[in-house]
């Protein structure tokens, strides 16, 4: 396999020489990365061009992930972890579609996927020039940040988008060296199609996932709505389907080890660029600290709902988000310490200090960014134990303080002048909230909702007394009750279990929230003046580090003067690689493919590895389907590739040489999962869902043909 000398920076930690695939490229970068001499046979052009369609205006962010057009009518293909949400909102114990699966036979039978929206890009734009500019002056970071995004206000504002299902955002590359706008297409009638049985799209549960070899039918079809006049308006009878400018056309060929391929998707975020500051803090801090705690709630919602189908339903897409990525934690925690992920870091910053003591006038500006940094990291360490149980205090309560704590909020943002005499709350966010209460209340479940505040609760009990949450100690004290009683009196007594009253509180200023006697918004009044103090705090952090990160990045590329891709940061990308299996261990090579054959293998009929009967039935014939591939002589279930993604790329199309859809991204492998510190060309993987297997379950499995019909695949 070609090399390509140092394609990034930081991708490993002594710079070696890197391999094509790493990279998760902006689109506007596709002419550096030679893809026809690895084996691409269609015009770059094809896959995005600015000037006409191209394969790029058929991929989606949506649902949290990535998707697909796959017809002329807005038919969307995404995973099932992905639509994973809308079948649980959607299933009561008496039809409880997220165990059984969901199909509609015509297009009247399509239901709303609650909460979830798509967006299209419709434009990217290069304004780093206009950004820089307007802060080239400025020396202190902090009002270098301000400055930067007064200027991406003004740069969004300047666009005049009429349009309410338009939206336009300036995405930060390299920690601020580059800023791009993209202006997107929004779409907020999602609708479910159709979806396996969870014993299709999600076989191997937890114990699978993160896994190779895999067994998971891990897709779902949704379809985008809009407003007769083609706008992307909200849920209506009216709306009709969506018709995109292109959607992808399915491979009607074969698949092999080493075939090249290649993604478009919305991958999250990574952190290639960052210094050994950041691996110890994550190490150490960060990622013991939240995998533990999601392992902890997710055991408390197994033991409340144990004999509970409802409440199971309730609370399913919580934990199983909880879940994937506690294990995605815990196995980033297992490799950093397997590969001494820490001390290579160290190891190569000593080298970068002392290749900068032979450059006198580059050591004079870069000399002491490592240790400004950690400077930095040790003000937020003094007081790291109180932050954490605050953070879960605000993030994880439970949807009684998670509302009170938002709609308090927006009170003082409404209280807050921006200088130009209106209010610095958001109108749209406000909106947005009051349009998600119904969500929030459709997954409330009251007592994991009290177990986990109560939790928390006691968490911060146990702080040490230089760093107790004031607020929270004043509550407890002037009730008089201890922890557990004033929960259960909170629950028994609040009026924020009625959506309808949460409702009409938003929009009301905090001195009208202030006079009323609910003890959640008490205690989140009680609570907002550390809130502010932690988050201005963390805001001079961020500030300053961002900008420590943006010389660090301009002196490694001095000292190793190279082309980069950026971190991602939830922006459309490109990846490539071939299909290719990998030895995770000694005397162990994992081939490329998983069959039906294998999933036979796996199978138990317990959870998680109890596929239908049907499909175990049919899985007898396999070789007489038309979509058994002829090498395997069994029908493929999973590939894997050598494509450089992350989370946010579930659901992401993979296509071939000729940009044709073979398979759908939806995992990585457990044995690379510090992939988003570093790229590791042998044991780095991308696990996908083979579209041929898509095909099978759709047609043969849920005699759903039609779907293949409009796709335009013959039978």
């Amino acid at each position: 396999m070609k090399k390509l000398l140092f394609i990034s920076i930081l991708c490993t930690l002594s710079f070696y020489s890197l391999r094509a695939q790493e990279g998760m490229w902006l689109l506007s970068q596709l002419g550096q990365l030679d893809l026809k001499e690895k084996g691409l046979e269609m015009p770059l052009e094809d896959i995005y061009s600015p000037d006409r369609p191209c394969i790029a205006n058929a991929i989606l962010q949506i649902g949290g992930g990535s998707g697909s057009f796959v017809s002329s009518r807005g038919l969307v293909l995404t995973n099932h972890h992905v639509a994973y949400t809308a079948l649980q909102r959607n299933s009561t114990v008496a039809s409880d579609i997220l165990t059984d699966g969901f199909l509609a036979r015509e297009m009247s039978s399509e239901i709303p996927a609650p909460g979830y929206q798509a967006r299209l890009m419709v434009s990217m734009k290069d304004v780093t020039d206009e950004v820089m500019t307007s802060y080239r002056e400025i020396t202190d970071p902090v009002e270098q940040e301000n400055e930067i995004k007064t200027t991406i206000k003004k740069i969004i504002d300047s666009l005049d988008l009429k349009d309410d299902d338009m939206l336009a955002e300036v995405a930060r590359m390299h920690n601020g060296k580059q800023f791009i706008l993209y202006v997107y297409r929004i779409f907020k009638d999602i609708r479910l199609v159709y979806s396996p049985p969870l014993s299709v799209g999600n076989y191997g549960g937890e114990i699978d996932n993160w896994v190779w070899p895999r067994h998971t039918g891990d897709f779902s079809f949704m379809r985008v709505y809009v407003s007769p006049d083609g706008r992307g308006s909200g849920y209506s009878s009216e709306n009709v389907p969506y018709n995109p400018s292109v959607w992808l056309k399915v491979s009607e060929g074969d698949l092999d080890e080493d075939d090249f391929c290649f993604i478009i998707g919305y991958p999250g975020f990574t952190t290639r660029y960052r210094s050994s500051n950041s691996v110890s803090w994550n190490l150490n801090y960060n990622y013991p600290f939240t995998a533990d705690n999601f392992r902890e709630i997710i055991k408390l919602a197994e033991e409340l709902t144990l004999n509970d189908p409802e409440g199971r339903i309730k609370v399913a897409g919580f934990t199983k988000g909880l879940a994937n990525t506690m294990k995605n934690y815990q196995g980033k925690i297992e490799g950093m310490k397997k590969t001494n992920f820490l001390q290579e870091k160290i190891d190569f910053e000593q080298e970068f200090i002392q290749w900068l003591s032979t450059k006198p006038d580059l050591k004079a500006k870069y000399g002491s960014i490592l240790s400004d940094e950690k400077a930095q990291y040790d003000i937020i360490a003094r007081t790291r134990e109180r932050d954490d149980i605050f953070g879960m205090l605000e993030n994880f309560p439970g949807t009684m303080l998670s509302v009170a704590g938002q709609i308090y909020r927006f009170a003082r943002e409404l209280d807050t002048p921006n200088g130009e005499g209106k209010s610095v709350a958001d109108e749209e966010k406000i909106n947005g909230f009051k349009e998600s209460l119904g969500f929030l209340y459709n997954d409330f479940y009251e007592p994991l909702d009290k177990a986990m505040l109560l939790r928390i609760i006691r968490m911060a009990e146990s702080l040490p007394a230089a760093q107790r949450i004031t607020g929270l100690d004043e509550t407890l004290r002037q009730s008089g009750l201890n922890a557990e009683e004033w929960v259960e009196k909170a629950y028994k007594s609040s009026k924020l279990k009625r959506q309808d009253y949460a409702k009409n509180l938003i929009g009301k200023s905090s001195s009208q929230l202030e006079k009323l006697n609910d003890p959640f918004l008490k205690l989140v009044i009680s609570l907002y003046p550390m809130s502010e103090e932690i988050s201005a705090i963390y805001n001079e952090f961020s500030s300053n580090v961002v900008a420590l990160r943006r010389d660090y990045s301009d002196a490694l590329f001095q000292w190793k003067g190279t082309m980069m891709y950026p971190d991602a940061n939830g922006t459309i990308r490109f990846t490539w690689g071939p299909v290719k299996g990998y030895k995770p261990a000694d005397a162990v090579w994992y081939f490329p493919f998983t069959t039906l054959y294998g999933m036979r293998e796996k199978y138990t009929g317990n959870i998680p590895f109890n596929a239908p009967e049907r499909l175990m039935q049919m899985s007898a014939s396999r070789n007489n389907s038309r979509w058994s591939d002829p090498d395997l002589m069994d029908i493929p279930v999973a590939f894997i590739n050598q494509c450089d993604i992350t989370g946010g790329n579930s659901g992401s199309p993979v296509m071939n040489a000729k940009g044709e859809l073979i398979g759908v991204a939806f995992d990585g492998n457990y044995e690379a999962m510090i992939s988003d510190w570093q790229y590791d060309f042998d044991i780095q993987r991308c696990i996908a869902v083979d579209i041929r297997y898509i095909l099978f379950i759709t047609e043969q499995f849920s005699n759903a043909g039609f779907i293949l019909d409009e796709m335009g695949i013959k039978r």
